[in-house]
């Protein structure tokens, strides 16, 4: 897991390696172990190192193979190095490292562009071939390692951060208004190629692209599971696909322990984390060190779980590791968890997330994380109502959407407000693709391909790799989703949602963590903003600043700010918070 960065000319002239330099530097957290630059011409490659797989200095990128004559920087991590490396040896390769990013290398050289297909992992890369001059990216297949671009006249950056392209200079910050109607409408979902910035764009996951020497691409999407039935699977129950869940699951989280370091939890005490913890202690794991956060109650609402986490700790006689943050240090640390999000992101637990991920970083480097499950295996609200809907485009976008395009005119200021229905457009485009054959169908690969890469993962990858930590999502594993898209909708509904997932939890972990009601990553404080979170917020969106850019109606601001408890989105969010955080975003990286 690491950060990297890099700059393509495609008219003849020099690389710039001072701006690789300083997108590199910008990536520091990312990679604390080790850093390096290696230019060649009209490419330069940037590299910031955590040290995960083979800690030696022969895995330390950018790596170069003069033999093959390719350069590499990659982010991420390749849970089968180990079976790729030995296959590949079969082929007469030799290897200087025992890490994956060599192993990479001599699957590119040996498959070309189809090397992703052998991949069980997360992964964002870029290999500069040195005869042809072309340079080829990829990302893996849900996005789990972001990959931003840049392009201004004959040149190319990319980069793990957003704010590591702002540091290069010489980028368009102007407001993408199609990408802020996705933040305002699609739940802060801001999808590929866009981001809320015009000059900057980011590579879609399960993609490969090529840039040749002269400037030219090509890309293919090189993953696209079907969600539909299977005639052999026809006479399955519930149990027959639960264990085929489970060990699916099994071998997901073992896949996952790969590594020369030790490698923790993050346990929240719902299902999904918990489910993880049972099945390494199933794996012979001991003293697993697992990790548990909390906040201040607000609202009457309670700020943290910890009395299911303290359940599973206690049951698998875990290391267990509980963090109560007050109130006053969410105020402290919000401008650096916000100064650490590559884009806008309005979820309340990026603060949680960014505090956990401090703590935890000091114990250890790696950890499994439980996000995907909902998306996954249909763990939201939203889903059983789609089981009768003859029109999911209407019936998706009124429970998930934040406000319609209507009620947005009414808050953006005209000169910020699409033209069109960007979000509403966006959504049917992918809903009525071909391949999904039920409504629910088509919302779980919506949520699953477009929603969890740009809400839940990247939060997760921002908030970890802030302080250096590396974090693995079993419930992503490709198998598996390949697996549960050919899951009948009904066998994943049943139990409020998640069945067939709850049903495979019931042998390894308790029921009092299966049935109890549904939680989420509670930040109160962020929810109901009131006191000095709301004297922050009102002093954020009335800088100059702010007034000079104009995102917001005023009149819609003074409403807020009137009664911000009164003003909450159909997902339970702050309207106020979701525009101050935009506001915040941009003033933090000088925008």
């Amino acid at each position: 897991m690491c950060g990297i960065a890099g700059e393509i000319r495609f008219d003849g002239s020099q690389a710039d390696v001072g701006a690789v330099a300083a997108m590199t530097e910008c990536l520091a957290p990312r990679g604390p172990d080790g850093n390096g630059v290696v230019a060649r011409g009209r490419v330069a490659f940037g590299h910031r190192r955590l040290k995960i797989i083979d800690l030696s200095e022969n895995a330390a990128q950018p790596m170069v193979d003069a033999d093959l004559g390719l350069t590499i920087v990659f982010n991420g991590c390749i849970y089968n190095h180990p079976e790729l490396r030995a296959e590949l040896e079969g082929y007469g390769y030799r290897f200087f490292s025992t890490g994956d990013t060599e192993v990479i290398l001599k699957a590119f050289h040996k498959w070309g562009e189809d090397c992703v297909s052998h991949f069980h992992g997360m992964f964002a890369f870029a290999i500069h071939e040195r005869d042809s001059g072309a340079v080829t990216m990829a990302r893996d297949r849900f996005g789990i390692k972001p990959l931003y671009l840049s392009e201004q006249g004959q040149r190319l950056r990319f980069a793990s951060t957003l704010p590591s392209i702002l540091a290069a200079g010489d980028v368009n910050t102007n407001i993408d208004r199609a990408a802020l109607h996705n933040y305002m409408s699609f739940h802060a979902v801001v999808p590929p190629p866009r981001t809320i910035l015009e000059g900057v764009r980011k590579l879609p996951p399960a993609t490969i692209r090529r840039y040749e020497a002269d400037g030219s691409t090509r890309e293919r999407k090189y993953w696209q599971p079907p969600y539909e039935r299977r005639a052999e699977d026809a006479n399955l129950s519930n149990e027959d696909w639960a264990e085929r869940v489970l060990e699916s699951l099994r071998v997901a989280v073992r896949r996952r322990m790969v590594a020369d370091v030790p490698v923790g939890v993050l346990l929240s005490g719902g299902v999904d984390s918990s489910l993880i913890v049972g099945l390494l202690a199933e794996e012979g794991q001991h003293d697993l060190k697992t990790f548990s956060i909390g906040f201040e109650e607000a609202h009457g609402e309670k700020g943290d779980e910890f009395v299911y986490s303290d359940l599973i700790a206690k049951r698998f006689e875990t290391d267990h590791t509980k963090i109560f943050v007050p109130a006053e240090e969410i105020m402290t640390h919000l401008p650096d968890a916000i100064r650490a999000q590559s884009e806008p992101m309005v979820s309340y637990d990026n603060i949680g997330f960014f505090l956990l991920s401090r703590e935890v970083s000091k114990h250890i480097k790696v950890v499994q994380s439980g996000q995907g499950a909902d998306e996954v295996f249909g763990g939201y609200h939203w889903y059983p109502p789609l089981l009768s809907s003859d029109d999911v485009v209407s019936d998706y976008s009124r429970v998930f959407f934040d406000r319609t395009h209507e009620k947005l005119a009414q808050q953006l200021s005209p000169q910020w407000m699409a033209n069109e229905d960007a979000s509403l457009e966006l959504v049917r485009e992918h809903l009525m693709r071909p391949n999904a054959a039920t409504p629910v169908d088509r919302a779980l690969r919506l949520d699953s391909e477009v929603m969890l890469v740009d809400d839940p993962v990247k939060r997760v990858d921002n908030m970890t790799m802030a302080w250096g930590l590396e974090a693995r999502v079993p419930f992503l594993d490709h198998e598996l989703v390949e697996l549960a898209a050919t899951i009948p909708p009904e066998v994943k509904l049943h139990s409020d949602g998640k069945g067939v997932l709850k049903d495979a939890a019931r042998h390894v972990i308790p029921h009092e963590v299966i049935d109890r009601t549904k939680g989420y990553f509670p930040v109160p404080q962020l929810k109901y903003i009131q006191g000095e979170f709301l004297d922050t917020v009102r002093d954020v969106l009335t800088t100059q600043k702010a007034r000079e850019r104009g995102l917001f109606r005023p009149e819609w601001l003074d409403q807020l700010f009137a009664a911000p408890t009164e003003h909450i989105t159909p997902l339970r969010g702050s309207e106020l918070w979701q525009a101050a955080l935009m506001e915040m975003w941009l003033q933090t990286h000088d925008i």
